[in-house]
């Protein structure tokens, strides 16, 4: 499970790219009934973003998306005791900076890459802040997951990046296997994420590029869903129920940003 005492190399922050912040905040809001809190741009910058609440908790941070061409996505942060070293990690795994080590204020420094495949990610030094300050609850990050074409290449490099420990579950229907993410050390308790194989034709949001996505506890899969949908967003599978997991629907807010939403088990 997710916690917030962000062990390096486990999700600690996440923030969406969005073309229109106002549409944005109004969508998550009605979904997972976040507030939307907008934070003041520094003199002579061009900024405009916030931090989205759940029952008064930071739980993602949004921004308008800058980057000419790019999808609006989220972002999934991890946390790491040096940016610059991890950096140099990803650099000599074959990965890219897209983004070099960048102090934001007293806050921390932050770092954004991109797997040698094209799968972007971030990696995030605290200083004053170590993150979210709600997961695994409903409203907040309770997973997090990849889509590749080639599993073993991101196991290979993740785990030269951040030292990662993997166990195999057989997927459903003799569907070959998911990929579980565990930090270095520590036991499955404290799973975060997974990789999952799938064709390039399922990776079209992102251009036939890998992409990680957030994963949102709820208590209803199926009253989320409706919300999404009666928000102007879409449903691109589910709901179905996965065993052991609990049920699910792989989401796109009105943006084509891609989430999922989870009602763990009874029980």
């Amino acid at each position: 499970m997710i916690t917030t005492d962000f062990v390096p190399g486990s999700p600690c922050w996440l923030d969406l790219g969005a073309p229109d912040v106002p549409a944005a905040a109004a969508f998550y809001g009605g979904v997972l009934g976040w507030d939307y809190e907008s934070m003041e741009a520094p003199e002579g910058e061009d900024m405009e973003g916030g931090m989205f609440r759940n029952d008064g908790k930071i739980v993602a941070g949004l921004g308008r998306l800058t980057e000419p061409g790019a999808r609006s996505a989220w972002m999934v942060y991890y946390s790491v005791t040096d940016a610059d070293a991890a950096t140099r990690a990803v650099e000599e795994a074959g990965g890219t900076v897209r983004v070099p080590p960048t102090d934001l204020d007293e806050w921390g420094r932050m770092a954004q890459f991109s797997d040698p495949l094209g799968g972007q990610f971030a990696v995030w030094q605290p200083g004053t802040s170590k993150g979210v300050e709600q997961v695994d609850v409903p409203g907040s990050l309770s997973w997090v997951e990849l889509y590749t074409t080639d599993v073993a290449a991101a196991k290979r490099f993740y785990g030269s990046v951040f030292g990662w420990q993997y166990s195999e579950m057989p997927m459903p229907g003799g569907g070959g296997a998911y990929t579980i993410i565990t930090p270095a050390g520590l036991s499955e308790e404290r799973m975060h994420g997974g990789l999952m194989e799938v064709g390039e034709a399922d990776l079209a949001l992102a251009h036939g590029r890998p992409y990680w996505h957030p994963v949102f506890a709820v208590a209803d899969c199926d009253a989320a869903v409706g919300r999404v949908t009666a928000s102007g967003g879409d449903v691109q599978m589910g709901p179905d129920d996965a065993e052991g997991v609990g049920r699910l629907a792989v989401c796109l807010d009105p943006a084509k940003a891609d989430f999922v939403v989870l009602a763990p088990p009874a029980g």
